[in-house]
Protein backbone atom coordinates (compact mmCIF):
# COMPACT_ATOMS: atom_id res chain seq x y z
CA UNK A 1 0.00 0.00 0.00
CA UNK A 2 1.08 3.21 -0.76
CA UNK A 3 0.19 7.08 1.24
CA UNK A 4 0.44 10.45 0.32
CA UNK A 5 0.00 12.36 3.58
CA UNK A 6 -0.48 16.13 3.42
CA UNK A 7 -0.78 18.01 6.81
CA UNK A 8 -3.94 20.44 6.10
CA UNK A 9 -5.27 23.39 7.29
CA UNK A 10 -8.71 22.33 5.43
CA UNK A 11 -9.49 19.30 2.99
CA UNK A 12 -12.79 18.13 1.12
CA UNK A 13 -14.25 16.28 -0.94
CA UNK A 14 -16.85 16.73 -3.80
CA UNK A 15 -19.00 14.32 -6.16
CA UNK A 16 -20.92 16.01 -8.80
CA UNK A 17 -20.80 19.27 -7.36
CA UNK A 18 -22.16 18.31 -4.04
CA UNK A 19 -19.85 18.45 -0.77
CA UNK A 20 -19.38 14.73 0.73
CA UNK A 21 -16.80 15.44 3.12
CA UNK A 22 -14.84 17.78 4.47
CA UNK A 23 -11.55 18.49 7.63
CA UNK A 24 -10.30 21.50 9.07
CA UNK A 25 -6.92 21.24 10.50
CA UNK A 26 -5.54 17.62 10.13
CA UNK A 27 -4.22 15.71 7.21
CA UNK A 28 -5.48 14.61 3.73
CA UNK A 29 -4.45 10.94 3.19
CA UNK A 30 -4.59 9.69 -0.74
CA UNK A 31 -4.29 5.81 0.02
CA UNK A 32 -3.51 3.17 -3.22
CA UNK A 33 -3.54 -0.25 -3.07
CA UNK A 34 -1.50 -2.66 -4.61
CA UNK A 35 -2.58 -6.19 -5.78
CA UNK A 36 -0.65 -8.06 -3.34
CA UNK A 37 -1.62 -5.76 -0.33
CA UNK A 38 -2.54 -7.21 2.95
CA UNK A 39 -4.43 -6.42 6.05
CA UNK A 40 -1.19 -5.78 8.05
CA UNK A 41 -0.16 -3.47 5.54
CA UNK A 42 -3.20 -1.64 5.99
CA UNK A 43 -3.14 -1.56 10.03
CA UNK A 44 0.50 -0.53 9.63
CA UNK A 45 0.13 2.16 7.89
CA UNK A 46 -2.81 4.01 9.99
CA UNK A 47 -1.08 3.73 12.94
CA UNK A 48 1.71 5.31 11.51
CA UNK A 49 0.13 7.90 10.07
CA UNK A 50 -1.92 8.50 13.78
CA UNK A 51 1.32 8.50 15.68
CA UNK A 52 3.65 10.37 12.70
CA UNK A 53 4.88 13.62 13.81
CA UNK A 54 4.25 16.24 11.76
CA UNK A 55 2.77 18.93 13.49
CA UNK A 56 4.24 21.72 15.10
CA UNK A 57 5.17 21.95 19.29
CA UNK A 58 5.36 24.80 20.71
CA UNK A 59 8.84 25.43 19.79
CA UNK A 60 8.00 25.09 15.56
CA UNK A 61 9.70 21.85 15.42
CA UNK A 62 7.64 18.71 14.21
CA UNK A 63 6.96 17.16 16.95
CA UNK A 64 3.03 16.32 17.71
CA UNK A 65 0.86 13.56 16.17
CA UNK A 66 -2.18 14.20 15.03
CA UNK A 67 -3.60 12.88 18.35
CA UNK A 68 -1.80 15.01 19.84
CA UNK A 69 -3.46 17.62 18.13
CA UNK A 70 -6.81 16.63 17.72
CA UNK A 71 -6.55 16.76 13.96
CA UNK A 72 -9.30 15.15 11.95
CA UNK A 73 -8.03 12.78 8.47
CA UNK A 74 -9.92 12.91 5.03
CA UNK A 75 -8.78 9.44 3.45
CA UNK A 76 -9.13 9.39 -0.19
CA UNK A 77 -8.66 6.21 -2.27
CA UNK A 78 -6.10 6.91 -5.19
CA UNK A 79 -5.33 4.01 -7.63
CA UNK A 80 -3.25 6.19 -9.20
CA UNK A 81 -0.94 6.04 -6.93
CA UNK A 82 0.11 2.87 -8.63
CA UNK A 83 0.79 4.45 -12.04
CA UNK A 84 3.43 3.10 -14.23
CA UNK A 85 4.83 5.82 -16.65
CA UNK A 86 8.40 4.26 -17.53
CA UNK A 87 7.40 3.19 -21.09
CA UNK A 88 5.05 5.07 -23.26
CA UNK A 89 3.18 8.09 -22.52
CA UNK A 90 0.30 6.63 -21.37
CA UNK A 91 0.41 5.05 -17.40
CA UNK A 92 -0.35 1.83 -16.93
CA UNK A 93 -2.27 0.76 -13.60
CA UNK A 94 -1.78 -2.49 -13.57
CA UNK A 95 -0.12 -2.91 -10.24
CA UNK A 96 -3.25 -1.46 -8.71
CA UNK A 97 -5.73 -3.71 -6.97
CA UNK A 98 -8.99 -4.46 -8.45
CA UNK A 99 -11.85 -2.02 -6.84
CA UNK A 100 -13.57 -5.29 -4.76
CA UNK A 101 -9.63 -5.99 -3.80
CA UNK A 102 -8.96 -2.46 -2.64
CA UNK A 103 -11.85 -1.19 -1.17
CA UNK A 104 -11.99 -3.44 1.57
CA UNK A 105 -8.51 -2.21 2.73
CA UNK A 106 -9.11 1.17 2.23
CA UNK A 107 -12.19 0.99 4.60
CA UNK A 108 -9.77 -0.96 6.76
CA UNK A 109 -7.04 1.88 6.39
CA UNK A 110 -9.86 4.06 7.71
CA UNK A 111 -11.66 2.26 10.22
CA UNK A 112 -7.91 1.72 11.78
CA UNK A 113 -7.05 5.44 11.83
CA UNK A 114 -10.42 6.05 13.72
CA UNK A 115 -9.78 3.47 16.56
CA UNK A 116 -6.99 5.80 17.35
CA UNK A 117 -9.55 8.32 18.64
CA UNK A 118 -8.90 10.68 15.26
CA UNK A 119 -11.94 11.86 13.66
CA UNK A 120 -12.17 10.18 9.57
CA UNK A 121 -13.83 11.47 6.73
CA UNK A 122 -13.80 9.28 3.84
CA UNK A 123 -14.24 10.05 -0.27
CA UNK A 124 -17.05 7.94 -2.29
CA UNK A 125 -14.86 4.80 -3.72
CA UNK A 126 -14.73 4.60 -7.29
CA UNK A 127 -16.47 8.28 -7.85
CA UNK A 128 -14.85 11.06 -9.84
CA UNK A 129 -13.88 12.91 -6.65
CA UNK A 130 -12.69 16.67 -7.00
CA UNK A 131 -10.54 16.99 -3.72
CA UNK A 132 -9.75 20.02 -2.64
CA UNK A 133 -6.30 20.46 -0.34
CA UNK A 134 -5.30 23.72 1.41
CA UNK A 135 -1.63 21.98 2.05
CA UNK A 136 -0.19 23.37 5.54
CA UNK A 137 3.45 24.38 5.57
CA UNK A 138 3.77 22.51 2.88
CA UNK A 139 4.17 19.13 4.59
CA UNK A 140 3.56 16.39 1.97
CA UNK A 141 5.12 12.94 3.63
CA UNK A 142 4.74 9.42 1.26
CA UNK A 143 4.54 6.32 3.05
CA UNK A 144 4.98 2.58 1.69
CA UNK A 145 4.62 -0.61 3.20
Amino acid sequence: MRTVIQRVIAGSVSVDGVLVSEIGHGLVVLVGVGIPDTDAQADWLADKTAHLRIFDDASGKMNLSLIDVGGAALVVSQFTLYANAEKGLRPSFSGAAPPERAEPLVSRFATRLASHGVTVKTGIFRADMRVSILNDGPVTIVLER
